[in-house]
């Protein structure tokens, strides 16, 4: 909370939306009021819109206060690419997906007539994953690829992979599993190359999806642990360990607790910070099995001070078919 007030104290938008994406759930209702309120202020003041979106966003999402409305009145007033770009992106993430694509289309004609090509490129790339998001693949598949096109034309090698490596994931999603692997494993040397965090946990995210579709949680934990440990100090870090969840969850659903207990040191040892939570996974999943007794459980869970966590481990225990 000291180092979010901090940052609005410095007017450093960045750091201000980086840590309200980090912290938010830590704060309760009265603080976030308190924080959105300035960060409001800030962002209006230094015509940030992506700061704004995340505020408009947050406001929605956790105080239920509808100030889309007044988003929606700015856009019309600025009548700029990134307000515009910025409002379209909120209506996807509040679920409008159809508004977000009209108002993304509408963009693509004006930056288009412009000549902006690379404003253009980042509205294939945002219509792609509302496609995507519609179950439309062979579409977002098609407009990926005219992303890619104009990336290549620009030589942005950096947003370029990351498109690609969106491609292989839509192309998995499509049914080519094989051929999504052999595309992401054609990206990642290039990213061990240029150490580019969040490419590779991106990376490592796809392989992660494919492998638990096809059932192969071993293979599946294996990734979620690669793309934890590029993850770390980036946005993605929270993707890959909901991630993980999400495995642990289908493992403990299908009474695979071996598979859960035999892999859990493996995260304990390469996150020390969240030794006692994967402790708690382990014995939870040691108690399911009959191996331990339940005091043994409440042992472990009684050195875990993080409400999140516990709640994560008390969802993980209610798990069954």
């Amino acid at each position: 909370m000291e180092e979010l007030l901090k940052a609005l104290e410095e007017k450093d938008t960045k750091k201000v939306a980086s840590l309200l994406y980090y912290k938010v759930d830590e704060l309760s209702d009265e603080e976030l009021e308190g924080v959105l309120k300035k960060a409001e202020e800030l962002a209006l003041e230094k015509k940030d819109y992506e700061l704004y979106k995340l505020v408009v966003y947050y406001y929605h999402e956790f105080l239920e206060v509808d100030k889309i409305s007044e988003f929606e009145e700015l856009a019309e007033k600025e009548d700029t690419f990134e307000v515009k770009f910025h409002l379209a992106d909120l209506y996807f993430l509040i679920g409008e997906l159809e508004k977000s694509l009209a108002m993304y289309q509408s963009l693509l004609e004006e930056e288009t007539t412009k000549g902006n090509v690379e404003n253009v490129a980042e509205i294939y790339y945002n219509m792609a994953l509302i496609v995507e998001e519609l179950q439309d693949y062979d579409k977002a598949y098609e407009l990926l690829e005219k992303a890619e096109k104009t990336y290549e034309e620009l030589g942005a090698e950096d947003k370029l992979l990351h498109v690609r490596v969106y491609k292989a994931y839509v192309r998995f999603e499509m049914g080519e599993t094989y051929e999504a692997k052999a595309m992401l494993a054609e990206i990642l040397p290039r990213a061990v190359e240029l150490g580019d965090k969040r490419l590779l946990a991106e990376i490592h995210l796809s392989f992660e999806e494919i492998f638990e579709e096809d059932d192969d949680y071993e293979a599946a934990l294996q990734e979620c642990l690669y793309a934890m440990l590029w993850a770390r100090e980036t946005e993605y870090y929270d993707v890959a360990f909901d991630a993980l969840v999400d495995v642990l969850w289908q493992l403990f659903l299908e009474d695979s607790f071996d598979t859960v207990y035999n892999n859990a040191d493996m995260f304990s040892r390469a996150f020390p910070n969240l030794r006692e939570f994967f402790e708690g996974v382990k014995y939870l999943a040691l108690f399911k099995d009959g191996k331990i007794e339940e005091e043994k459980v409440s042992e472990i869970l009684g050195k875990i001070k993080d409400r999140r966590l516990l709640d994560l481990l008390e969802f993980l225990g209610e798990a069954e078919l």
